[in-house]
């Protein structure tokens, strides 16, 4: 069994693949790493193998997008630890130690994030992950150094190592054994918010999250669905409803699904407002599609739920009321 395995998802990313597949390979001697291709009609697979012939590749019959497209690759990948990453990851020197201490000294520790700043501003926090994700208590995800779209400069304000809620998909550590006991992600997601529901999943079974800061890498953000695309805003307004289904208290389920709508449809009337009328239709879109799979879902649920995600209010009211900015601002 190899210690870890870095294994990088690509669809149609021949481009990402040349600009930072040589980071990852001059930077990780301790792994394997694994190209697992959903299906690319690119060039992507040919360049792998004419370039870098000692990386394997798994070839996935189709693109089930995130979730289906590791649930099937990491089948076939015998390692103690999968570290799962995005193609459009600029890695650094030595980001693989620090977080292979973390596993090594604290066995609860089940999923492990480095710290993610921004490819195109170095100097800041990126959206995705940042300095370690949680939710508040209508399940908006929001990150040390991310609120909504407003990001912070990171000026060592997240220099730590500490529990989080949830670890970003961009670059997301995983010991094997859990991902396989949770079942790994679930593909009724595709992609988006999946990772956070894993992270809940493992929270539920008395697994800790951390966040490693002597880690670090560099996220583009956006290259397979920009912000802009109203797909994206489907899939994130529909899978928050589904990870709240499977994941909240048993007590807290229905009144927060049901202000969730509510603040659903604040959301659509404000794009459109702003002009965005694909995306209020996709809002509307994601609330059918999740009636559609209510009842599938909400057979998924453990038969406990942990109430740590109460200690966070509502970010909401924090960012739009009373203009908060910051991580600080809104906990």
């Amino acid at each position: 069994m190899e210690k870890i395995a870095v294994v990088i998802l690509n669809w149609n990313g021949v481009k990402l693949l040349e600009q930072f597949l040589p980071f990852v390979i001059q930077y990780s001697p301790e792994a394997t790493v694994y190209v697992a291709d959903n299906a690319s009609t690119d060039e992507s697979i040919a360049f792998v193998k004419n370039n870098y012939p000692t990386i394997k590749i798994i070839q996935n019959k189709s693109n089930k997008g995130f979730a289906g497209g590791y649930n099937d690759a990491l089948q076939y990948i015998d390692a103690e630890i999968y570290a799962l990453v995005n193609s459009d990851i600029e890695v650094t020197e030595n980001w693989l130690k620090p977080i292979l201490e973390t596993f090594e000294s604290e066995p609860l520790t089940a999923i492990v994030q480095p710290k993610i700043l921004d490819f195109k501003k170095k100097d800041y926090f990126e959206y995705a992950g940042a300095g370690g994700g949680y939710i508040d208590k209508f399940g908006y995800p929001f990150c040390r150094g991310r609120i909504f779209d407003t990001l912070e400069k990171d000026n060592g304000q997240y220099n730590d190592t500490a529990e989080i809620f949830w670890a970003s998909g961009a670059c997301f550590f995983i010991r094997s054994t859990v991902y396989k006991e949770l079942k790994g992600f679930d593909e009724d997601f595709f992609a988006h918010q999946e990772e956070i529901d894993l992270c809940w999943r493992a929270l539920n079974k008395g697994y800790e999250i951390k966040y490693n800061s002597e880690s670090v890498v560099y996220h583009v953000g956006g290259a397979t669905l920009q912000q802009s695309n109203p797909q994206k805003t489907f899939l994130n307004f529909r899978n928050s409803l589904l990870m709240l289904t499977k994941n909240l208290p048993q007590k807290a389920l229905f009144q927060v699904l049901m202000a969730r709508l509510v603040l659903d449809g604040v959301a659509g009337i404000k794009f459109v407002f702003g002009g965005q009328f694909t995306h209020c239709w996709a809002v509307i879109r994601a609330h059918f599609s999740f009636y559609g799979l209510f009842l599938r879902n909400y057979k998924k649920r453990e038969k406990k739920q942990i109430e740590i995600y109460f200690k966070t209010k509502s970010i909401v009211y924090g960012y739009y009321v009373k203009n908060g900015t910051v991580f600080v601002d809104v906990i």
